[in-house]
């Protein structure tokens, strides 16, 4: 099992300041290894066809909108399952989360692969992300201390990945902005995205 992990959002809770309303953190999940490679090659067919280098990066908020409901038509025709986390930031009471931008992310990424009904287990996981050495080492540690114990693993490997390189993490991206865009009232395209990928849709869970 491969999973392609990304977020959409910020992890900042001044909303009267700019940071974003909800932040959203999307899992893409693979069961087959054939799949994960038929995926990330029509992404790279796709790039060409567009006639982006092999160096352009897939992101929802930097991509036109023909752009992005091809993207998402390409990838709708492979199998995989998406489950997501939507985090309405007013709603979180804990001031530790609030105050601290990498325990909120750690947190959420953790709550997002710990309650999946055991539909994720012994996963590769690869996460966004870059950050200094000794936040990746200590983050890796929390996921594996929170989610593997002696009766179940969730996690048999976990890398953060330069997304630049990795175009299944890009998938996760587009995803991630598909959900949060949906929920976003003051734009006309708000169900537009996750309308074509909806059928991959395994769970969409809004925390409180």
């Amino acid at each position: 099992m491969h999973v392609f992990i990304d977020d959409s959002g910020d992890a900042g809770f001044k909303l009267d300041k700019g940071s974003s309303e909800f932040f959203i953190i999307s899992l893409i999940i693979f069961n087959d290894n054939l799949e994960v490679e038929k995926t990330a090659v029509a992404i790279k067919e796709l790039r060409r066809e567009l006639k982006f280098s092999d160096q352009a990066e897939f992101k929802f908020f930097k991509s036109r909108k023909d752009v992005k409901v091809q993207f998402l038509q390409t990838v709708s025709k492979f199998n995989f399952r998406i489950r997501s986390l939507v985090v309405e930031k007013k709603l979180i009471k804990s001031d530790h989360l609030k105050n601290n931008k990498n325990s909120f992310y750690s947190y959420a990424i953790k709550t997002a692969l710990q309650y999946s009904n055991d539909s994720i287990l012994n996963a590769k996981i690869r996460i966004d992300g870059s950050g200094d050495r000794v936040f990746r080492k200590n983050f890796r540690s929390y996921l594996r201390k929170q989610l593997n114990t002696e009766e179940k693993c969730v996690i048999e490997n976990c890398k953060l990945v330069d997304s630049k390189k990795d175009v299944l993490i890009q998938l996760a991206d587009m995803v991630a902005g598909s959900v949060r865009r949906s929920y976003d009232s003051t734009v006309t395209d708000s169900k537009t995205y996750k309308k074509i990928i909806s059928k991959h849709i395994d769970n969409e869970w809004l925390f409180k």
